[in-house]
């Protein structure tokens, strides 16, 4: 998952990136010329489940202003050193999502992470049924016709993002944006496409009826959703 992290103070951002890393985030580092930056960037499409991370200063505020008065949607967790529910509230008061308190554990901002996204795609549930395939959001591997299948890390990640999304066209810049975004070892063009057909080949060898569950809509994207001739026969 990649994650947005701003962190003045050199030891604690140096912790809390190793920390985070443990649990599978891809942490960007970013300073306070971020939020004077145009944000409409967080708008686009594959950008709008990465999260934004907040060490405690004295500017969280206006950072978290910004954010939402550019209509940006992304989940917002601030750190916090003490507890203090007064901060806490004014700080959810104005758009943050969360708020935790040190000592801060990789699985614990994992977690509350993903249940902020769940939430932001519309999925109450931790999980979400598509014919024989149960894709889960807390970060464990699917479940084709009651048999696990074992993702990569970038499969999982592309995986994730069509999950997030069951039924919907996602187009494959998207995807891309969601997986690599700005990192610095963006690779080929096509490694989607490559990602997507071994999902696919993983997806039909352990669903009983051999379907693959990803779509490709050409010209547009790709969906997962149940093939529609399981859709009429239930």
């Amino acid at each position: 998952m990649r994650a947005y992290v701003f962190e003045q103070q050199d030891d604690r951002r140096a912790a809390l990136i190793a920390e985070m890393r443990t649990s599978g985030f891809e942490p960007q580092i970013i300073e306070p010329e971020f939020f004077q930056s145009d944000l409409s960037v967080l708008l686009q499409p594959g950008h709008e489940t990465r999260a934004v991370m907040l060490g405690e200063c004295k500017e969280v505020r206006s950072y978290i202003r910004a954010m939402r008065n550019a209509g940006c949607a992304n989940p917002i967790v601030v750190f916090r050193n003490f507890r203090n529910a007064q901060d806490t509230s004014e700080l959810l008061n104005l758009g943050a999502d969360d708020v935790i308190v040190a000592p801060f554990r990789g699985e614990e901002i994992m977690s509350r992470t993903n249940s902020i996204i769940r939430r932001l795609c519309g999925h109450a549930a931790d999980n979400v049924v598509v014919g024989e395939l149960t894709a889960y959001f807390d970060g464990r591997d699917p479940i084709v016709s009651g048999s696990r299948i074992k993702l990569s890390k970038r499969e999982h990640s592309v995986f994730q993002h069509l999950a997030l999304n069951p039924h919907k066209v996602i187009s494959k810049d998207a995807i891309y944006d969601a997986v690599y975004g700005a990192s610095i070892d963006q690779p080929f063009d096509k490694v989607i496409d490559v990602y997507i057909c071994k999902l696919r080949k993983k997806i039909a060898s352990a669903s009983e009826s051999g379907w693959q569950y990803i779509e490709t809509v050409h010209g547009r994207g790709y969906k997962l959703s149940m093939p529609e001739a399981m859709s009429d026969a239930s």
